[in-house]
């Protein structure tokens, strides 16, 4: 990580537009080139954190990715600020929507047999995505589908065990608009497609007993 002064980091900021904030103070900012910063601070004095720090994590998940073939992301630097005690990446976003931005029911309905292979790939790869929601992943404007806010990602050797991949779609399956989004009048195209790539495989019943009403 490289080392910003308060100066350094304040005309890199320029007037950047504030994408998101929180009682903290700014965590995501929009460039005027197109870029962003984000920024991350210590929430504790003694954390893991302190050791391997969120906004190197974020930069190594990128790689990790971009290795693997998935689209991400692209990181410009990676900085310490250590007068405003903030680490923050910049980097160029991926461009595109995201598939809670598409409100086209007819392009939702063609993409839920595509975001099922794409989860089968990301597990089949050993990618365990805590905040694998619709919000963070992107259709690219090449059409491929990609990923965002990957803090909180990890990458194993092997393709993920079937208790990692259940866990993880409880947590795509968490929010009641994605839900929707994916399954709305019994649609079970996206379960159907991810059954048919996952290796190992998984039976269709111990995905949709995950739901909070069966299908």
């Amino acid at each position: 990580m490289t080392p910003l002064s308060h100066d350094q980091y304040c005309s890199l900021r320029g007037d950047a537009e504030v994408v998101e904030a929180d009682g903290h103070g700014e965590k995501v900012l929009r460039l005027a080139d197109g870029t962003f910063l984000k920024l991350f601070r210590r929430k504790r004095l003694v954390s893991s954190a302190l050791l391997y720090p969120y906004a190197k994590r974020f930069a190594d998940n990128i790689e990790v990715l971009k290795n693997l073939g998935i689209a991400c992301p692209s990181v410009i630097g990676v900085y310490r600020i250590a007068m405003l005690q903030r680490d923050l990446v910049h980097y160029a976003p991926l461009q595109g929507k995201t598939l809670r931005q598409i409100d086209d029911p007819t392009e939702r309905l063609a993409l839920r047999a595509r975001f099922g292979e794409f989860v089968a790939e990301l597990h089949n790869k050993g990618i365990y995505f805590r905040s694998l929601h619709l919000g963070n992943v992107v259709l690219g404007e090449n059409g491929v589908l990609g990923l965002i806010d990957i803090a909180d990602l990890s990458a194993g050797r092997k393709t993920l065990s079937k208790r990692k991949r259940l866990r993880n779609f409880r947590h795509i399956l968490r929010y009641s608009e994605d839900r929707h989004w994916l399954i709305d009048n019994g649609d079970r195209v996206f379960f159907d497609s991810y059954v048919l790539h996952a290796k190992p495989p998984v039976a269709m019943t111990e995905l949709t007993q995950l739901l909070p009403d069966p299908l």
